[in-house]
C-alpha cells in the first residue's frame, strides 16, 4: 500500500505494515445536545454488522464510535439543564454508549472528543499542520450556521438560509487560524478521480467531485478563546474548530498522539461510515487535512442516507422520533437491527414505518426463520430422540451446494458494501429448507420405518440452521446464538465461528438438542400499527432520557406493580383517564371477563433469563402434551430449582412478547404486599390446563 504524498513538501507518508494491519472500521461521532435516534442506530449497526463480518472472514477488526462533545450546541444543552458541561457530556457518554451495548454492538473503543488522548492527538496533528505552515492567521467574514456548526458559503443559502437545517444563519466575523484547504485541492481530486473506491456510494462521489471542480476557499479551523473546546497549542485564546477536533477523533482512537504501535496497526481506516450531510467535511477537508500531515488517506468514505420515521424526516420538535433502546425493548434487539439493515438499500434513504417492520419481521423472522428452528427442534425430539443423527453418506441433497452459494452471496454482498443484500444472502437457505421438510415430509418417514431417509432429512434441515446462525452472525447477534444453543453447540462456538464453518457439515452428529421457545412470535399488524409510542408520532416517541439521566426502557421489564408477574410488552393504546364519579365506570362485563383465558399449569424447568435479576424462564406443561414457555419477574422471590414440579396459574390467551430477547407465552398470576410476592396456586394438585373459573 502506498503512502499518501504532501503536495506541498513531496514527502510520502507512512503507513503501516499489511501484516500489522487491522480492518479499522468508524462511525461518526454524534453530538450529545440529545438521546440518541433510530437515524444514530442505523449508521451504528451497520457499522457493527461490518465489524463482525470481517471478524468471521478471519480478520481482526476494530470498531471505533463516539461522542462531538466541543460543540455550541452541546454546552447551550447543558447550560438550559443547568449542569456542568463536563458533567452533562459525561451523563450523556454513559446514556449513547448504554445505548450502543443494548443493541448488541460490540464496540471496541467509545471515544468522547474531552478525553485526554483525544485532546493529545488534536494538538499533535494541528500542531503539526502549524510547523509546517499550512495554517496561519487571518480574518473571517461569512455566514454560520448554529445547528450545523460550520459555515456556508453565500451560493449554498437558500433563501438566506442553510439547506440543511433551513434555518436562519448568523454573519461573523472573527480573527482566527485558517487551514490553506485551496493548495490542497488538486491532490485531493486526483485521489477521488483515481480511486473509485474513496468516495462511496457513486452519487456521493459525483459531489464531492462537483465541489472540488468549483474550486476551494481556505477554511477558518479556530474560534475566539470560549469555556469550552481545545486550545491552541500556540495561541491558547483560541480552541479548536468543532468539527476539525472531531474528525481527528478517527486518528485519536486509532492511537495516534498516545500509541504509536496501535496506530501503526490500525491507520489508515478501511472504510469510515457516515451520514451523506457530512460528506464534504469528510471527503473534502479531512483528506486535505490527512496529506498536510503526512498521514495516509482511508480506503472508503460511505456516505448513507437518512433514516426518515413514517415517511417523515425525523424531529424532536414534532416528536417524529424513535428510540432504538426503547423500541428493542418492545419488539426485540435482532429485530430492530435486522430491519434497518435489511429494509433499506444502504446508500439511500430509508423509512422507519410499522407497516414494512411488520411485514418483514413476520416473512422472514417469524415465517421462515423462527418456524424452521421451531419444527426442526420439534421432530429431532420426537424421531431421533433429541440427539442430531447421523446421515448416510452423501446425503444432503443438493445442500451443500446452496450453502456455498449463500456463503458466496453474502461475501459479495457486504464486500461490496451492500449491507441490505448481507441478510437476503442466507434467505434462500432458509426457504429451501422449510421447502424440504414439507416436501420430504419426516413424520411420514418415521411412520413407514424409513429410519436412514429420516435421519438424513433431520440433520440436513439442522445443519442449514447452523450455517445460518453463522451466516447471519453479524445481523442477529442474539437469535444465531440462540440457534446454536438449541442445537445442542457448545458454549463459546458461534463467537470463534469463522468462514470455514459456512461450508456443510460441520454440525456433529449426536449432539444432544435443548429445545427452547420460539425465536420470533408473529406480530399483530395492527396492534404495531397503532403504536405511535414506538414508531414516533407526535407526543410519542420522545424520550425522557435527558430529563432523568438515564434511558427510559418501555415495555421492556416483567414485574407489575399490581401483582401480575410476566405482563406482556405489547404495545397499548394509552387510555384517557376516568372523570366519571360512577362507581360502575371501571367494572367489566362477564363477557369481558370471559375472554380471559386462565389455566392451571405444572413447571417442567426453570433457569434464570441471563443478565436479569428479576427473570424466571419457566418451560410449562400446559396439559395434552402442550409445552409453553413464560418469562416472570419472580427470582427474587422464588429459586429456579424450587419451582420445578409447582403447579402455576396462567393467563394463557396473552399476545407474545419479546422480554430480555426471550418469548414469553403468557403470564403467571401473583399478588405482592410488602412481605414480597406470592404466586397464586390451585390449593390442591390438578390436571395441567384444567381452566380457572
Amino acid at each position: 500500500m502506498m503512502g499518501a504524498m504532501d503536495p506541498t513538501t513531496g514527502e510520502m507518508a507512512a503507513t503501516a505494515k499489511a501484516h500489522q494491519k487491522a480492518y479499522y472500521v468508524t462511525a461518526a461521532i454524534d453530538y450529545p445536545n440529545g438521546a440518541p435516534h433510530v437515524g444514530h442506530a442505523y449508521e451504528k449497526v451497520a457499522g457493527d454488522a461490518l465489524a463482525r463480518y470481517q471478524r468471521l472472514r478471519g480478520r481482526s477488526a476494530y470498531y471505533l464510535m463516539g461522542n462531538d462533545e466541543h460543540s455550541q450546541n452541546v454546552l447551550r444543552a447543558a447550560r438550559e439543564r443547568g449542569e456542568d458541561p463536563e458533567a452533562y457530556c459525561a451523563r450523556m457518554a454513559e446514556i449513547f454508549s448504554a445505548a450502543w451495548r443494548h443493541l448488541g454492538i460490540g464496540y471496541d473503543t467509545f471515544m468522547r472528543t474531552s478525553d485526554e488522548r483525544h485532546v493529545r492527538a488534536v494538538q499533535t496533528l494541528i500542531g503539526r499542520l502549524h510547523e509546517r505552515g499550512h495554517v496561519y492567521r487571518g480574518t473571517y467574514h461569512g455566514w454560520y450556521c448554529v445547528s450545523c456548526e460550520a459555515f456556508v458559503t453565500e451560493k449554498e443559502l437558500v433563501d438566506g438560509a442553510c439547506p440543511v437545517h433551513h434555518r436562519p444563519v448568523e454573519r461573523v466575523e472573527e480573527t482566527n487560524w485558517f487551514f490553506r484547504l485551496s493548495a490542497f485541492r488538486n491532490a485531493v481530486l486526483a485521489h477521488i478521480e483515481s480511486c473509485p473506491e474513496f468516495v462511496r456510494p457513486e452519487a456521493r462521489r459525483h459531489e464531492v467531485l462537483n465541489v472540488l471542480r468549483d474550486g476551494l476557499e481556505d477554511i477558518s479551523i479556530s474560534r475566539v478563546r470560549a469555556d469550552w473546546g481545545i486550545p491552541l497549542p500556540w495561541d491558547p485564546d483560541q480552541v479548536v474548530y468543532v468539527w476539525f477536533d472531531a474528525l481527528i477523533t478517527y486518528l485519536s482512537g486509532a492511537g495516534f498522539g498516545w500509541d504509536d504501535e496501535r496506530f501503526a496497526r490500525l491507520w489508515p481506516a478501511d472504510v469510515h461510515v457516515i451520514g451523506k450531510d457530512i460528506i464534504r467535511f469528510h471527503c473534502v477537508i479531512w483528506p486535505a487535512m490527512l496529506l498536510a500531515a503526512g498521514l495516509p488517506l482511508p480506503r472508503t468514505v460511505y456516505g448513507h442516507g437518512f433514516m426518515n420515521v413514517r415517511g417523515e424526516k425525523l424531529s424532536k420538535t414534532t416528536g417524529n422520533s424513535v428510540d432504538p433502546v426503547r423500541f428493542s425493548d418492545r419488539y426485540g434487539v435482532d429485530a430492530t437491527r435486522y430491519y434497518l439493515l435489511a429494509e433499506t438499500p444502504f446508500g439511500q434513504d430509508g423509512n422507519f414505518a410499522p407497516e414494512s417492520f411488520v411485514k418483514r419481521y413476520n416473512s422472514d423472522l417469524a415465517n421462515d426463520l423462527g418456524n424452521l428452528l421451531s419444527r426442526t427442534m420439534a421432530m429431532i425430539e420426537r424421531f431421533s430422540s433429541g440427539r442430531i443423527p447421523d446421515p448416510p453418506p452423501g446425503s444432503d441433497d443438493g445442500f451443500a451446494v446452496a450453502a456455498e452459494a449463500s456463503a458466496a452471496a453474502l461475501a459479495m454482498a457486504m464486500d461490496g458494501m451492500r449491507l441490505h443484500d448481507g441478510p437476503a444472502a442466507l434467505l434462500p437457505l432458509c426457504a429451501r429448507a422449510n421447502k424440504y421438510i414439507d416436501q420430504q415430509a419426516p413424520w411420514a418417514l418415521a411412520k413407514r420405518g424409513e429410519t436412514a431417509h429420516l435421519s438424513a432429512v433431520l440433520y440436513n434441515v439442522a445443519e442449514a440452521l447452523r450455517i445460518l446462525a453463522v451466516g447471519l452472525s453479524p445481523f442477529l447477534v442474539e437469535a444465531s446464538a440462540e440457534i446454536y444453543r438449541q442445537l445442542g453447540m457448545p458454549d463459546g462456538a458461534l463467537a470463534a465461528a469463522r468462514w470455514g464453518d459456512l461450508r456443510w457439515g460441520g454440525l456433529p452428529p449426536d449432539l444432544l438438542v435443548r429445545r427452547g421457545g420460539a425465536l420470533f412470535v408473529r406480530l399483530d399488524p395492527e396492534v404495531v400499527s397503532g403504536d405511535g409510542e414506538s414508531f414516533g408520532t407526535a407526543g410519542g416517541a420522545r424520550s425522557a432520557v435527558l430529563g432523568e439521566g438515564t434511558a427510559e426502557r418501555v415495555g421492556g421489564g416483567c414485574e407489575s406493580e399490581g401483582g401480575l408477574s410476566g405482563r406482556s410488552n405489547v404495545p397499548r393504546r394509552a387510555e384517557p383517564e376516568a372523570t366519571s364519579t360512577d362507581a360502575t365506570a371501571d367494572l367489566v362485563t362477564i363477557e369481558d371477563f370471559g375472554r380471559i383465558d386462565l389455566r392451571t399449569a405444572t413447571v417442567v424447568a426453570a433457569d434464570r433469563v441471563r443478565g436479569a435479576d428479576r427473570l424466571l424462564r419457566l418451560e410449562l406443561d400446559m396439559g395434552g402434551g402442550v409445552h409453553r414457555q413464560i418469562v416472570s419477574g419472580i427470582a427474587q422471590h422464588y429459586d429456579p430449582q424450587g419451582m420445578v414440579g409447582r403447579q402455576v396459574v396462567v393467563v394463557a390467551n396473552l399476545q407474545p412478547a419479546t422480554i430480555r430477547g426471550v418469548v414469553s407465552h403468557g403470564m403467571l398470576l401473583a399478588a405482592g404486599d410488602e412481605r414480597g410476592l406470592r404466586l397464586i396456586v390451585p390449593d390442591a394438585p390438578v390436571t395441567p390446563g384444567t381452566g380457572v373459573r
